[in-house]
């Protein structure tokens, strides 16, 4: 029962930080929906259909399972764009350290979601 409600509290916080990189660049959104995504999908399938079936926000999942992962070439194109931005962000917007620590750490996990979990498949 715990475990529905954290996976729950932890799918609604990944749509909240895949919204907010819709807007702010470094952010990533693709990585945090498809993590919010899979939470919805094992505590709520009411949760998990609202979600894919948003007009907005489900183009990233279906585009994603359409394809059931990314390309090398757009996981590294991804990854180098959302740094250049961090960095960006951080050397010329961000002006106290922990703002600096926040978006470095989000950028940490939005990596190591795009490096390491989601699927690499080949080009068409």
């Amino acid at each position: 029962m715990y475990q529905k409600k954290i996976y729950i509290l932890t799918g609604s916080i990944c749509i909240i930080l895949g919204t907010i990189g819709i807007f702010i660049p470094g952010l990533p959104t693709t990585p945090f929906l498809l993590l919010a995504a899979w939470f919805y999908a094992r505590s709520s399938q009411k949760l998990y259909h609202k979600l894919i079936s948003s007009k907005v926000l489900g183009e990233y999942i279906r585009d994603y399972n359409r394809k059931k992962g990314l390309t090398l070439r757009r996981k590294i194109a991804a990854i180098a764009i959302m740094w250049t931005m961090i960095t960006v962000s951080s050397v010329f917007f961000i002006k106290n350290i922990a703002g600096i620590y926040t978006v470095v750490s989000l950028g940490i996990i939005g990596s190591i979601v795009m490096g390491a979990i989601i699927k690499t498949v080949k080009e068409e």
